[in-house]
């Protein structure tokens, strides 16, 4: 069939090419895989197709080398979102994914439909969501911008997630001048599926109608990818059409559609039109099952008037499915769509001719060779160059920095940490999520990390995000490592076997070489430490082009961790509860205090190398909490991290705020390391326990060569008296709750003008 080009459609320039974000190479490979010039329509299906967010064009072949295959890996990279099997015939979908550059132009709704689309994600896999979590990252909160930034986003995660029923129950915030300009906004899905329920996204079936379902649609989003694979700069402002417009009532009315869909019979794939929308969607899935497909926009659903075919195929509405139905069962499809208010309008079909072709009625717009179009896009290993400002950072003589006279106080160090709104509660956030809708919820926001009730069995997941990029920027190799490891010690503290994770990679341009060697290298240590943990990379997304004129972000390699615990007789809080009980550190105090809270809060200084993560000590200190925790022998169990010791001290006698306690403390066995290292570094693989019976806790790490020992007893004393030898820290509960409950409500009370907030190119830059 011949291909022409729509009357009125612009001619290729290469102008127009350089506006659709493809190189003159990329452009070259695209007209000889067509043999001939492209139209316009095809144009714009490449340039989605073959932008960063698509194609993963730079960080493909690193991917390769993460280990994603286990014994209890059903679904692993590759689709919607990956799967592991928990026993008797359960399973566990889940991913994460990014919405960084539509929520740093328009905060509310980038971060709600971020949320949008990680749901449909995971209900396409035949999973029911039972949980959200989110990363998110902004620039300092002095700043009106950043925290009108803080307050949409949080307000759109908790607005969607609340209005479709699912519960928001963790995550994790950070504030760093490094994301001033940029924020990143990281959503994470949870659900629960039987094994023999789970459904993929491969079009297979000669002759089986494809058919759209869910939300008409609009102009909202085009090139909503394009836009999320390239720098912010001063004119973002004026791409606030390519953020999409989220409506959580529909998902909703979806989310229960698919699941039908799913589990009636009469459909053989279900894809979300995510970026790139019904392009993406149906190449993608084409491709999967090696088959062709034929897409008429005539019969596309649009709530506008005039719609293109270059309008309808890259759109990215929101609540949106493409579905594979098996031929002959369209009626029955359009029914369930109908019962629950929604619209199914069969758009094409599935062809034996190895084309993706799209249609105009009788005019063929687009059409290219069989699965060329997916596994054609080229890929990049540019140079990687370590930063030589960066290795001077790293190779600082840290302990050399001077203390501030009013160190002299080591409880004043602690409370200026404890305000500090990267370790601050995180309360303001939570509090306007739903995290208990659908009563599953064991542990919520504020803890180690969440855990969910298995309904119908005695089991239940546990769930993190976690990442700290201040470490991955002194050294992204350690700082991956560590991500990984403080992921799987923060799901072990509440009783859970980490199991398996999802990723986003947020980092800068990859075409400069300190980027792509940031990149390349934390690859390298998340690679490592996912092997030593046994937790393999099911999935996850790659945001690149994190940066606007003033730089780049962190490297921020988010871990979304999944674990699972065997029985809710285990399930583990953070918080000390019990008079009386003993307190044991599992794991070791070192000297380390590089890339540390305090050397940025206390000493404005990034500077360092980042604590060292053993990641066969690790393994040892997971396995041998969780024992104890079987055993019996553990009532709380906290990591320790952000702030060093003293801050998981005080975070333990006063993080539920309304069952603070207190303790003594005794560190003299460490009393020859620096004050402040002991206290405020963060040496990694140590863990905070609180035990009716500490021999057996002491036995068990000595059997699995972890060091342990006891420093000390809860009190209901209202204080915090812990001793180093000659010095001593004595701080009042209530005041370090004060610090640790109030710091982010007070920030957050500060009045801004809409002249502070607007989205000016002074802050954008």
């Amino acid at each position: 069939m011949t291909v022409t080009a729509r009357p009125g459609d612009p001619i290729i320039t290469p102008a127009l090419v350089a506006e659709h974000g493809l190189t003159t190479d990329e452009y070259d490979r695209l007209v000889a895989m067509l043999g001939r010039t492209p139209t316009f329509t095809e144009l714009g299906i490449v340039s989605a197709l073959w932008s960063e967010h698509c194609s993963y064009k730079h960080s493909r072949p690193l991917l390769r080398t993460l280990p994603t295959s286990a014994p209890h890996v059903l679904q692993g990279p590759g689709e919607n979102a990956g799967v592991i099997a928990i026993g008797d015939g359960m399973a566990v979908a889940f991913k994460i994914e990014s919405h960084n550059h539509p929520s740093a132009v328009e905060p509310y709704q980038g971060a709600a439909t971020g949320v949008g689309g990680i749901l449909r994600d995971v209900f396409t896999m035949g999973a029911r969501p039972v949980a959200l979590l989110n990363s998110l990252r902004f620039g300092s909160l002095d700043s009106a911008r950043v925290r009108y930034l803080f307050a949409g986003c949080v307000k759109g995660i908790g607005d969607y997630g609340n209005c479709v029923g699912i519960p928001t129950v963790a995550g994790e915030v950070v504030f760093d001048p490094a994301y001033e300009g940029n924020p990143l906004v990281n959503a994470m899905c949870v659900g629960l599926l039987k094994e023999s329920e789970l459904m993929r996204a491969v079009a297979q079936g000669v002759g089986n109608p494809i058919i759209a379902v869910g939300a008409r649609t609009g102009r909202d989003g085009i090139h909503g990818a394009s836009f999320a694979s390239e720098d912010l700069s001063e004119g973002s402002d004026a791409k606030r059409p390519r953020v999409q417009v989220g409506d959580p009532f529909t998902e909703k009315l979806l989310l229960e559609a698919s699941l039908e869909l799913i589990h009636s019979g009469h459909i053989v794939a279900i894809q979300d039109m995510g970026a790139a929308g019904l392009t993406s969607s149906s190449a993608e899935m084409a491709a999967r099952g090696d088959v062709g497909v034929v897409i008429d926009t005539l019969k596309v659903p649009a709530r506008e008037e005039g719609m293109t075919p270059y309008e309808l195929l890259l759109s990215e509405s929101q609540e949106r499915m493409l579905v594979v139905a098996k031929k002959g069962r369209e009626e029955q499809v359009r029914a369930i769509l109908e019962k629950w208010d929604l619209t199914a309008a069969v758009i094409g079909e599935v062809i034996a001719e190895p084309v993706y072709r799209v249609v105009e009625g009788d005019r063929v717009v687009a059409e290219f060779p069989g699965i060329r179009l997916v596994t054609d896009c080229p890929t990049y290993e540019p140079e990687a160059r370590e930063s030589d400002d960066i290795r001077r950072r790293r190779e600082r003589n840290v302990d050399a920095i001077a203390e501030r006279p009013k160190e002299v106080d080591p409880v004043w160090t602690l409370e200026e940490l404890l305000r500090s709104p990267t370790i601050a509660s995180k309360r303001w956030v939570f509090q306007q999520y739903d995290h208990t809708i659908r009563t599953s919820t064991v542990i919520g926001p504020g803890g180690d990390a969440a855990v969910v009730r298995i309904r119908g069995t005695d089991r239940a997941i546990a769930l993190k995000t976690d990442c700290n990029g201040r470490y991955t920027y002194l050294d992204p190799r350690e700082g991956a490592r560590i991500a990984v490891a403080e992921a799987a010690r923060n799901v072990a503290c509440t009783g859970a076997r980490p199991m398996a994770i999802t990723n986003n990679l947020n980092f800068g341009n990859p075409k400069r070489p300190e980027v792509y060697y940031q990149l390349r290298e934390a690859v390298a240590g998340m690679a490592e430490a996912c092997t030593a943990l046994g937790t393999p990379v099911t999935g996850g997304n790659v945001s690149l082009y994190n940066e606007n004129p003033s730089g780049a972000v962190y490297p921020t390699p988010v871990i979304g961790m999944v674990g699972l615990v065997e029985s809710l007789a285990h399930v583990t809080r953070s918080a000390f509860s019990t008079a009386g009980d003993t307190i044991v550190l599992l794991g070791d105090n070192t000297a380390e205090i590089g890339g540390s809270e305090y050397l940025q809060r206390i000493h404005d200084t990034v500077a360092g190398h980042p604590p060292r993560c053993d990641l066969t000590a690790e393994r040892k200190l997971i396995d041998a909490l969780l024992e104890a925790i079987r055993e019996g022998a553990v009532r709380s169990a906290h990591d320790t991290a952000d702030g060093g010791l003293a801050v998981a001290l005080a975070e333990c006698v006063m993080m539920d705020r309304a069952c603070a306690t207190g303790a003594e403390v005794d560190l003299g066995k460490w009393s020859s390391l620096p004050l402040r290292a002991l206290l405020f570094g963060e040496a990694q693989g140590r863990v905070v326990v609180s035990t009716p019976d500490p021999q057996a806790v002491l036995a068990t790490a000595a059997r699995h060569g972890v060091p342990a020992s006891t420093i000390g007893t809860v009190k209901h004393s209202g204080s915090l008296d812990i001793r180093i030898g000659g010095h001593r820290l004595k701080a009042s509960v209530p005041s370090l709750a004060e610090a640790y409950h109030e710091a982010i409500p007070r920030i957050m009370q500060r009045s801004a003008s809409a002249q502070d907030v607007a989205l000016t190119s002074d802050a954008v830059v």
